[in-house]
């Protein structure tokens, strides 16, 4: 069944993309607004209170949805599998940014690009350079892969039913959502692979204290494993040994130490240089070097599409296997 949602869902999103602000970051926010007004006084205890009315609130939620579908009709606990998986993973939710900075760098439209990838990321870009252009491009795509689709994946693996996919889009939203705001904080651009704080509020000076750390160190404990995995994948259908050496001696020195893992696997995979220095708002912006390649270019953006997309079926053929075994295991 699992296999079979997967597929359904990635050819339905290619006909059909779903607008993930209206029908998910937009319910989502609404949710983590009103517990906030309700819970936050500033300590970590009620963002804890909070998360876990949240995330195994909508977790079980969905699960007895499922159980109810199933009772009545296989059928129907089907559709239910597929449009929790429509709503919580997807390649659509990037890769139409990705997809027209690469076509402008190709026409050899710069200023477009950097538009693009501004909007993106929600940082100026006017000063980057084609190669910075796409870097930048190719670290949040494979960051936004894992989030989107390989994350989501695996604990809809692990999980019966629809509630791995629930689980970790929800605790991957809240903790951006709330771990993203801070005392005395204003709307700040987010970084690599954080694609779904877009979209907040304009937030007061009111104090927000550490109502989103708890939320934070529990999304790190959910996606410890993922990222490891989505990681391998990248080392498995790449180059396995310089996505290896990245991954062993590069990852610690990205900020976000988690993502830091994908984003080595994935440059060394492809043998492409990421990280680095890069002028933003005319500062020199100080960021790790990732990765032992060339120079980051409109053909390495091709590159990581197909890199993506590999992963992508050996989750498939692995599934596949795991359906095989059971079919002949009965």
């Amino acid at each position: 069944m699992s296999l079979f949602s997967l597929i359904v869902v990635l050819l339905l999103e290619q006909v059909r993309p779903l607008p993930y602000q209206k029908f998910v970051h937009g319910p989502l926010a609404r949710l983590a607004d009103f517990l906030e007004a309700r819970f936050n006084a500033g300590e970590p205890g009620q963002g804890m209170v909070a998360w876990l009315i949240a995330v195994p609130g909508l977790t079980l939620g969905v699960g007895l949805i499922y159980l109810l579908l199933h009772s009545i009709n296989p059928l129907l606990a089907l559709a239910c599998n597929i449009g929790v998986l429509y709503l919580t993973m997807g390649f659509r939710q990037f890769s139409h940014y990705y997809t027209d900075i690469q076509l402008a760098l190709r026409m050899g439209d710069l200023a477009h690009a950097r538009r693009l990838l501004a909007e993106w990321r929600g940082q100026p870009a006017d000063d980057l350079s084609s190669s910075e252009i796409a870097r930048l491009a190719i670290e949040e795509a494979l960051a936004a892969s894992h989030r989107h689709v390989f994350g989501v994946l695996l604990w809809f693996v692990l999980l019966p039913g629809p509630c791995g996919a629930v689980l970790y889009r929800s605790a991957s939203f809240f903790s951006d959502y709330w771990g993203a705001k801070r005392e005395n904080y204003r709307r700040q651009p987010f970084s690599a692979g954080s694609a779904e704080i877009v979209g907040l509020t304009d937030l007061t000076e009111s104090v927000f204290g550490d109502f989103g750390s708890f939320a934070q160190r529990v999304f790190a404990i959910i996606d410890w494993l993922p990222l490891r995995v989505t990681a391998a994948g990248f080392a498995i259908v790449g180059n396995f040994e310089d996505a290896i050496l990245c991954w062993r001696t590069q990852a610690a020195n990205w900020p976000d130490g988690g993502l830091g893992i994908v984003l080595a696997s994935g440059a060394g995979a492809l043998g492409v240089r990421l990280g680095m220095p890069v002028v933003e708002a005319g500062e020199v912006a100080g960021r790790a070097d990732i990765a032992i390649g060339d120079a980051a270019d409109v053909d390495f953006m091709q590159s990581a599409v197909g890199l993506v997309w590999r992963a992508l079926v050996l989750w498939l053929l692995l599934l596949l296997l795991l359906v095989l075994a059971s079919l002949v295991g009965g």
